[in-house]
């Protein structure tokens, strides 16, 4: 049987990716797309895919000044083009990068950059819960915490939002959703919480 894109994606990440954190974003984004795709009736496996390698090269090109032609994400779309991945994700793979300059047409690509940031701020909500099991989050909690603006300020909630809009759903319906897809991974991500 053919290895699926999921599974070539994964052992990219690992050959890119040394820290766990940025691992562990991938999946949770790879576990929202899948879920999205899922709803949809889409291809799972291409969805996961794109979440997966989507931030495989920020580690070692991570592009803070959001250089508009170097570093993440060109560097890692670059290397996946030579190495034969279609367009469909390296395109999808650059349009999470506002800068990159790459309009967001297909669902895949609106999708990816809904869950992006949102799929990292439901973990931080998780994780500051007492239990910091994602079992015990709920929209209303991450709402809560999109107010604060002290909490978790690297994720930008206009793209939380912007995101939500792109996609022609409604931002509750979202969140819920991501809540829903990292549940169903929530020992993988290290959300299960304190042993009582």
């Amino acid at each position: 049987m053919s290895e699926t894109l999921a599974s070539r994606a994964s052992k990219v990440l690992h050959e890119w990716v040394r820290s766990e954190s940025l691992r562990k974003h991938c999946y949770a984004v790879a576990d929202s797309m899948k879920h999205f795709a899922q709803l949809r009736g889409d291809d799972v496996d291409l969805w996961e895919a794109v979440g997966l390698l989507h931030d495989m090269d920020y580690e070692r090109h991570p592009n803070l000044e959001h250089s508009p032609s170097e570093g993440h994400p060109f560097v890692g779309v670059a290397w996946l083009r030579e190495n034969g991945w279609s367009e469909e994700i390296c395109r999808a793979i650059l349009s999470h990068a506002d800068y990159a300059n790459v309009s967001r047409e297909t669902p895949l690509e609106k999708t990816l950059y809904a869950v992006d940031e949102l799929s990292s701020f439901v973990i931080a909500v998780a994780l500051v819960r007492p239990s910091k099991n994602i079992h015990d989050v709920d929209v209303r909690a991450v709402k809560k915490k999109m107010k604060d603006k002290a909490f978790a300020r690297a994720v930008n909630r206009d793209d939380i939002v912007h995101g939500a809009a792109e996609l022609g759903v409604p931002l509750d319906t979202v969140i819920a959703e991501v809540i829903v897809a990292l549940q169903s991974d929530a020992e993988r991500l290290g959300l299960e919480g304190r042993l009582a």
